[in-house]
């Protein structure tokens, strides 16, 4: 019997992750696609070279909607129809299936994908211990390596001018763990870190074997690469990267820094809504998921770095793993732009509680208990009457982790800053800073609609006590006088009665 033969993938469509040169001579043919950071200025001006990107930049590049079955392909006819597993798929392509819950998970909770590339991920050298060891991550939170504390802690914001100064550090190395809970062995608990790098990931792409990332920018634009395809997430959007997809992050606007979230054993998802009826709050249809995208050629000595308990493994390869010509299913990164949160508020009296303002969570295997809740504090209207309207002040069973992506929060006048962040753990005190309580109480009554403009900030929630790392603790970016901000709350009593 002859072989088959199979149809090859045309060179024009075999898109390349360095940037694409446009002269006045046409197309730089694939060979010499060249990184701009290659390209003498002077030879740019001449040639009348143009710098572009094909990193999606209107929400029409990518598909829409939440826990969707998907499907995308970027050359017409290389996904396979009516089987997900031929003999001899499209285009001589590989069937490669990743899932993200066991196979045996009740449909309505089952996430999987069909990947279809040009060599299947197995293709790879022995996973390698990573050298030096990234000593700033946590995934097991115990004794030898974290601490707890019922104390209120405050971060600054790491400068970003001084990552531009220091040497070379991509995302991966740009990883520092705060705080968290539980073990990503045991596919129980979350982490919460911070990043901040200089450096475009450079022949190499990430994966997270540990858990799902939860992906805040907070400045500096991230050119995100992944096997379904490739985002482009600003700050005031998010990006969620599953368990297991490897992907790479590219700086576009130099510097950046952010937070991520991270959960062992669960899966993000819309909150429900209850009595607010099938509207409101994240709307499935603002969620964007990537096309499909590849490119294809040598690469030797890529690195394939994969997270897996806690710990950095390297693999090498001579390829990209970003060569999926096709694929299908409802296991897939995707991101969301904060801007399009419908809030809810209170309209007549008293404060909502902060609940109200969930995008997504990560249930417990308990009604109503997150293993963790990801909550926006947006732009919005004040308008109740005879009421404190900054938020209460609290001692909470979940844990609170905060952070600033920009402007204010309407709690804390002085001190929380964007970029910076606080953790009020398991009944811990906290609430609105003397400055904030003093000016509410003196507006009094004469307070009319207000519109909070100009914030945008978000709490991480847990029904987990979390561990602080010795990293985080010993921190030059520890602001040590917090608790200064309630010292000067005074007593207010005097024994009679209230006007109101």
């Amino acid at each position: 019997m002859m072989p088959r033969q199979y149809p090859s993938i045309p060179s024009s469509l075999c898109k390349r992750r360095a940037i694409k040169l446009n002269s006045v001579d046409g197309l730089v043919p694939s060979s010499q696609q060249i990184n701009r950071r290659d390209i003498p200025m002077e030879l740019e001006q001449q040639q009348q070279i143009t710098i572009t990107s094909d990193f999606p930049s209107d929400d029409h590049d990518y598909l829409s909607g939440f826990g969707n079955t998907f499907e995308s392909e970027s050359i017409s006819g290389s996904l396979p129809r009516g089987q997900n597993s031929p003999l001899l798929c499209p285009y001589g392509l590989y069937a490669e299936q990743l899932s993200g819950t066991s196979f045996t998970s009740p449909h309505k909770v089952n996430q999987r994908s069909w990947l279809y590339r040009i060599k299947p991920s197995v293709t790879h050298e022995p996973f390698q211990a990573r050298f030096p060891r990234h000593d700033k991550l946590v995934s097991e939170f115990d004794k030898s390596n974290s601490y707890t504390t019922p104390t209120q802690l405050r971060w600054k914001p790491k400068p970003v001018d001084t990552v531009e100064e220091s040497a070379p550090i991509d995302f991966v190395e740009g990883l520092y763990t705060v705080c968290g809970a539980g073990s990503s062995f045991l596919r129980h608990g979350f982490a919460i870190h911070m990043y901040t790098a200089n450096k475009s990931m450079d022949n190499c792409a990430f994966c997270n074997a540990d858990g799902d990332f939860l992906i805040i920018p907070q400045k500096g634009r991230l050119w995100i690469t992944t096997e379904c395809g490739r985002l482009q997430v600003s700050p005031g959007e998010i990006v969620v990267i599953p368990q297991g997809f490897r992907f790479a992050v590219d700086l576009p606007d130099g510097p950046s820094r952010g937070y991520v979230s991270e959960i062992f054993g669960a899966h993000f998802q819309l909150p429900d809504l209850g009595p607010i009826g099938a509207n409101g709050l994240a709307a499935p249809r603002d969620f964007l998921v990537p096309k499909a995208w590849f490119e294809d050629g040598s690469r030797p000595g890529y690195a394939i770095v994969q997270k897996f308990g806690g710990e950095l493994f390297v693999a090498k390869q001579d390829f990209s793993p970003f060569n999926v010509v096709a694929w299908h299913g409802n296991y897939v990164p995707y991101k969301y732009d904060l801007n399009k949160f419908c809030p809810y508020n209170t309209v007549l009296f008293d404060h909502s509680d902060p609940s109200i303002n969930t995008v997504l969570t990560a249930p417990t295997d308990k009604p109503g208990v997150a293993l963790l809740d990801f909550v926006i504090f947006p732009p919005r209207w004040l308008v109740s009457e005879h009421t404190f309207r900054p938020p209460y002040y609290h001692r909470n069973c979940m844990s609170e982790f905060m952070g600033l992506i920009n402007g204010g929060y309407e709690a804390k006048a002085d001190g929380f800053l964007p970029g910076g962040a606080s953790l009020h753990s398991c009944m811990t005190p906290h609430g609105p800073d003397t400055k904030t309580y003093e000016a509410t109480i003196e507006r009094g009554h004469d307070a009319g609609p207000f519109k909070i403009t100009n914030t945008m900030a978000f709490m991480f929630e847990s029904c987990l006590i979390p561990r602080i790392s010795s990293w985080a603790l010993k921190s030059p970016l520890m602001d040590n006088d917090y608790y200064q901000c309630w010292t000067g709350l005074k007593s207010h009593f005097s024994g009679e009665g209230s006007d109101s």
